[in-house]
């Protein structure tokens, strides 16, 4: 079957655009809960490592199947990026949401900071990557 849309093989400001709205419309809810702050810092290290194993593994099979529609073999790089950066984004994005609600410990406890942005990374991640793929291939 004959497929008549442009390769997409950039990664442009909309993307960027898409990929934060995504992650800020998935994290806010879950920044906001007193639950998340807790979890963060009782989380485990291989735990935390389990979790962004999971949101990337996740946000890579999205990618793949519906962003890439399967096709990426002459597309390789162009996946990758999309993925890593979909994933930093969200981060940042994420970081800048708990700083915004004062729930970012950066300089008092840079681990509990770091884990917090992890674990909400994860849901955010997915909401990063769905929102992207709107109005692709």
């Amino acid at each position: 079957m004959l497929n008549n849309k442009p390769e997409q093989t950039t990664f442009n400001a909309e993307d960027i655009g898409q990929i934060a709205v995504g992650a800020f419309a998935m994290s806010v809810p879950i920044a906001f809960s007193e639950e998340a702050w807790r979890l963060s810092a009782s989380l485990p290290t291989l735990n935390l490592v389990l979790v962004v194993l999971l949101s990337l593994a996740f946000i890579t099979l999205f990618a793949y199947q519906s962003v890439f529609q399967a096709n990426i073999i002459k597309r390789k790089q162009a996946f990758l990026l999309r993925v890593i950066a979909a994933y930093i984004l969200t981060l940042l994005v994420v970081g800048v949401v708990l700083l915004a609600l004062n729930k970012l410990p950066l300089w008092d406890d840079p681990i509990l900071a770091l884990k917090r942005i992890i674990l909400i990374a994860m849901p955010a991640s997915m909401g990063a990557i769905i929102v992207d793929s709107f109005d692709k291939e």
